[in-house]
């Protein structure tokens, strides 16, 4: 039996037709298989690791926590170093309305209480979401995911869930007396990397201001610099009522949390108290973890580094077969004319030693989202492999068409 066929056999999966590949070891940005076959890794674990592999801060950061404790209490009731200095210099790099944060284990059970959160502030029921949207994938985020055809089989969900279309402003008026809070991806992600126009995001707030509801901005993947700044938010004028974080806040150890002003959050305390509880939260070895990220990140000033180096990979990605490339700093998507050509792409990638992966909900996307430590040279010989994956197919194609 291989590790694979295990793999198969015993570890439940989550489509039909996973990759399989079995993994030895990684490093910076690159993957190795029990050939010891490397792989370059242009997608991050799906933007969790930010750092890339086994970046030396983040290991020795867990090591040291680990001499020290670990779990010791559920969250909320011990102060610990690492979670509370986490908080505190998060804070101090966000907007001052932001000045609380919730620390949980995974990007869907910060939106699971955020949306409890507008609830709770508010006293309302009705929340808001776009269609195409991916906030996660229990059920409460389920319920404002906005794609019907993966979520259908689990109905019913949580009642009092509408819809609108990202970007579309007449649908700012569905946000009324009604609504408890809309929530939004600062880039929309599955649906393609689709980033917010004429100042939507800015409107949507200022709507809710109007209304009394709650702005919650879904910063699970374009958040830790991804986009130019520390969070995508910042590039559109706005400061959302309550932040959404996970994926790469921890340098790919599982983690989220949702951030707000002390005055909502204080809320979750009483009335009922543990109105939001977790055991694992703020666990102290994770927030090591993201300590030592946010605090590389920072001091690196990666955020600036993104917005060059996608600068180098529009440079280099353009072919027949690339009708454009959405997105903004590394959170890029190399978009084709049909999802046969992304789909033969990236398994042709893989085979030339680079990882590519798709979008959740639009099939035409080759996700590009590598380590924000991705260097000029790696980004050279990724976008050289995709470019000669993209010419096999050509080729190929016109061979069928000729022949």
């Amino acid at each position: 039996m291989t590790l694979k066929s295990d793999f198969l056999r015993y570890q439940a999966q989550t489509s039909p037709y996973p990759l399989g590949m079995e993994v030895s070891h990684a490093v910076g940005s690159y993957i190795y298989d029990t050939q010891n076959k490397a792989y370059l890794d242009f997608v991050a674990g799906v933007s969790a690791c930010s750092l890339g592999h086994q970046h030396p801060r983040v290991n020795q950061a867990i090591i040291d926590q680990l001499h020290k404790y670990s779990h010791v209490m559920v969250y909320g009731e011990y102060a610990q170093h690492p979670a509370t200095e986490y908080c505190k210099l998060l804070v101090q790099n966000l907007p001052p309305e932001l000045n609380k944060v919730y620390l949980v284990n995974s990007g869907t059970e910060a939106t699971e209480g955020a949306l409890k959160l507008a609830r709770r502030v508010t006293g309302r029921s009705q929340l808001i979401s776009c269609h195409n949207a991916y906030h996660g994938n229990t059920m409460g985020s389920m319920s404002v995911m906005g794609f019907e055809e993966r979520k259908q089989i689990f109905r019913p969900l949580v009642p009092d869930v509408e819809f609108i279309t990202f970007n579309n402003e007449a649908d700012i008026a569905k946000i009324t007396t009604r609504t408890a809070g809309i929530i939004l991806e600062s880039i929309q992600g599955g649906a393609g990397f689709i980033q917010p126009e004429n100042d939507f995001l800015l409107k949507v707030k200022q709507r809710c201001e109007a209304v009394g509801a709650l702005m919650i901005v879904d910063e699970i993947q374009p958040g830790f610099g991804r986009t130019g700044k520390l969070f995508g938010f910042e590039n559109y004028n706005v400061v959302p009522d309550v932040v959404i974080i996970g994926k790469g806040m921890a340098g790919g150890m599982p983690v989220g949390g949702f951030i707000a002003n002390e005055r909502y959050m204080d809320l979750l305390s009483h009335n009922p108290k543990l109105g939001h509880i977790t055991t694992f939260g703020g666990h102290p070895v994770i927030a090591a973890a993201s300590l030592a990220t946010l605090q590389e990140i920072l001091e690196k000033d990666y955020a600036a580094q993104a917005l060059e180096k996608e600068k180098l990979f529009r440079r280099l990605l353009v072919h027949p077969l690339i009708e454009e490339v959405r997105g903004r700093g590394l959170m890029l998507a190399a978009m084709t004319a049909d999802p046969e050509i992304t789909n033969r792409a990236i398994f042709k990638c893989q085979d030339k030693g680079l990882i590519l992966f798709w979008l959740l909900f639009e099939g035409k996307a080759i996700r590009i989202t590598p380590p924000l430590t991705v260097s000029e040279a790696e980004i050279r010989e990724g976008c050289a492999i995709l470019l000669e994956a993209l010419d096999e197919i050509m080729t190929e194609d016109k061979h069928v068409t000729l022949s």
